[in-house]
């Protein structure tokens, strides 16, 4: 008799698809730019490879700005989609900068808008999503979501390239493909506005101090070694200059970064399952002890085929990291969700920059320092939470063990 309700708790929620295919057609939108615009940037505006770095840098910072206030705002008002909405409508937007100029000032004001635009619809929707999706079958469902996001990854940079190859590389086809882009992103936000809202419980009064205050001491003791192993995660650009080292060409390594993709995509749903059944806090270990894996392995790796295989690995990770964490949060922090990612997103995003930038100058004293660091601090992150786990679970606010 047990098994309907297994079959129940394994089915999805439709607005769990939906909120996929938002997020799937937006980030096809956003990957077909995205994987021109260096070479846009800089040989159509032409703007220097200092500033492209500078505006990256910005950025990634913008992405993850905005999560905590935007978490605070969602729980603070109980409204999910409103917010939600807005980021993705702001993003869109702000791609309409695109086909109006092709400036540098113009390029860069879009591409730090744009993705203040991610780091405000983060939070809420996540919360939203986590609201959807029973407690039982959550990781199943985040690992949906975010294999139809990156599926959209996976298909952006191809109909970027399919473009480039039937026009030709000019500043017009640029504009074309700005144009067809910026299609996908008013779908993704006309999709969005036509699912019903969740709304979590308000809490009106609530200021920041007060918000914070209220956040479980479970969710607070994992911002810790959420925090060491954010320090270990580096820029992806280090694994793609460890492929070029050891012989592939600038055309394979966008191929790698397919496999990458893909392997992510094919993943997410599975490792979703599995943390439904054995317990999302062990795949949230078994993140940090896959990236420790992969790094110990490219300090010795030497040859094509072992780094073929880190990077399908590494979307392995991905898929972990990127979806399970989210929907261990949620266990940890049932009455302020949006908080507790943007504050998630806030802390890890803010240590991404040191990290990337340490791994950066430890790259020009020898390569394989860099990743036996990060071996190490993922090594770190684990036994940090191992020994908080036992208080985890003691106050009940984890998934099932």
């Amino acid at each position: 008799m047990t098994k309907p309700a297994n079959e129940k708790h394994q089915r999805l929620h439709p607005d769990v698809l939906k909120l996929g295919l938002v997020s799937f057609l937006t980030d096809l939108s956003s990957e077909m730019i995205f994987s021109v615009f260096a070479i846009f940037f800089t040989t159509v505006a032409g703007a220097s490879s200092a500033l492209l770095g500078l505006i990256e840098g910005l950025a990634d910072f913008s992405a993850s700005s905005l999560n905590y206030l935007a978490g605070w705002l969602s729980d603070r008002s109980g409204r999910r989609k409103w917010f939600a909405t807005a980021g993705y409508g702001f993003s869109t937007l702000a791609k309409l900068i695109l086909l109006m100029s092709s400036s540098v000032i113009g390029l860069s004001i879009f591409r730090v808008i744009e993705r203040l635009g991610k780091g405000f619809r983060g939070p809420p929707r996540d919360a939203w999503l986590s609201s959807i999706a029973v407690k039982e079958s959550r990781g199943y469902a985040f690992g949906v979501h975010k294999a139809l996001d990156k599926s959209g990854a996976v298909l952006g940079p191809l109909v970027a390239y399919a473009l480039l190859s039937w026009l030709g590389e000019s500043a017009s086809t640029y504009r074309t493909l700005f144009l067809v882009a910026f299609v996908p992103a008013v779908i993704s936000v006309a999709v969005l506005t036509r699912i019903p809202d969740q709304p979590g419980t308000a809490h009106e009064r609530e200021s920041l101090r007060q918000n914070w205050q209220q956040l479980s001491p479970g969710f607070k003791r994992f911002l810790i070694p959420a925090g060491v192993f954010a320090l270990a995660y580096f820029s992806l650009g280090f694994i793609l200059l460890k492929a070029h080292a050891v012989g592939f060409s600038v055309t394979n390594i966008v191929l790698l970064y397919a496999l990458f993709n893909i392997t992510c995509v094919v993943a997410a749903p599975l490792v979703g399952k599995l943390g439904d059944r054995v317990g999302r806090s062990r795949i949230v270990v078994l993140g940090y002890a896959v990236y420790a894996l992969i790094n110990l392995w490219l300090v010795v790796a030497s040859s094509r085929w072992e780094v073929v295989v880190v990077f399908a690995i590494y979307g392995l990770f991905y898929a972990i990291d990127e979806s399970q964490s989210k929907a261990f949060i949620a266990d940890l922090e049932p009455e302020r969700r949006a908080t507790a990612v943007g504050v998630y997103n806030f802390v890890t995003g803010a240590l991404y920059l040191p990290a990337s930038l340490v791994a950066g100058a430890l790259w020009t004293i020898a390569p394989g320092i860099v990743f036996a660091v990060a071996a190490a601090l993922s090594v770190v992150a684990i036994v940090i939470f191992a020994v908080l786990r036992r208080k985890l679970t003691v106050i009940g606010q984890i998934g099932k063990t």
